[in-house]
């Protein structure tokens, strides 16, 4: 009986040390977080998510924070004038039925492919890439994630975000498996609430896993929305368990 109790402790220790193991190689994969800024702002604005978020899952350090900035454009709202912008845009606010400025959404898109691929060649793999952004950096983020991607990526966070191109998303199922996080404001009176139920429940149809929340804010982020940004991240990176 002792030696059977020996034997089921000593194997109990070694199956702890094999999934410590596991998880500290999981841990140790580089990863990366391309987060995008939104109109008129810079990366200076959201650069403080390298703070916040490993505040809240201790491992989130060991992310790499990516924050692009956006390319000086001419915006038709703004009286044709330039300023940070993704793309321009042509409807204020922004509802479902806005009109897409196509040309400058793709360049955009481009432009992050670009910094992939930067962090391809420092070792890190799209499976271990998370796209995000907040506003338009969050509607570039969603783009090229689901529409123009050809390799899945680790997941994708955006705040306050909306789906371009929505009648020309076909998302196959390899893309698919990226998972998506979607914070929004219950009150935005710019990118309107309604963005939210359109662009979940369009990616939803084409087979992405898509966790949406809501706050009681307007267009801004929320405590509980970085608290529940940071849980989803360490999750999709790094696992379950602690």
């Amino acid at each position: 009986m002792i030696i059977g109790l020996i034997c089921i402790v000593t194997v109990s220790i070694m199956a702890s040390k094999i999934g410590a193991a596991a998880l500290s190689t999981q841990s140790c994969k580089p990863s990366a977080l391309i987060f995008l800024h939104g109109l008129g702002d810079t990366p200076a604005g959201w650069s403080s998510l390298q703070q916040t978020l490993p505040a809240i899952k201790p491992r989130l350090a060991n992310v790499k924070y990516v924050f692009p900035p956006a390319p000086m454009t001419e915006i038709t709202i703004n009286g044709g004038m330039s300023m940070p912008g993704w793309f321009d845009l042509y409807d204020w606010p922004i509802g479902v039925s806005s009109k897409d400025d196509k040309e400058g959404i793709l360049s955009s898109v481009s432009q992050i492919e670009a910094e992939v691929a930067k962090l391809e060649k420092e070792g890190i793999p799209k499976s271990r890439i998370v796209l995000g952004g907040f506003s338009q950096g969050g509607a570039v983020a969603l783009l090229a994630a689901y529409h123009t991607a050809k390799e899945r990526y680790a997941g994708c966070v955006v705040l306050s975000a909306w789906l371009k191109l929505a009648d020309e998303i076909k998302v196959s199922k390899e893309i698919a498996k990226t998972p998506l996080f979607w914070g929004h404001g219950s009150f935005d009176d710019k990118v309107l609430f309604e963005q939210q139920a359109f662009g979940v429940n369009k990616l939803t149809e084409e087979g992405v896993e898509v966790e949406a929340s809501s706050y009681p804010v307007g267009h801004s982020s929320h405590p509980q929305e970085m608290t529940a940004m940071a849980d989803f991240l360490d999750k999709i990176l790094y696992g379950e368990d602690e």
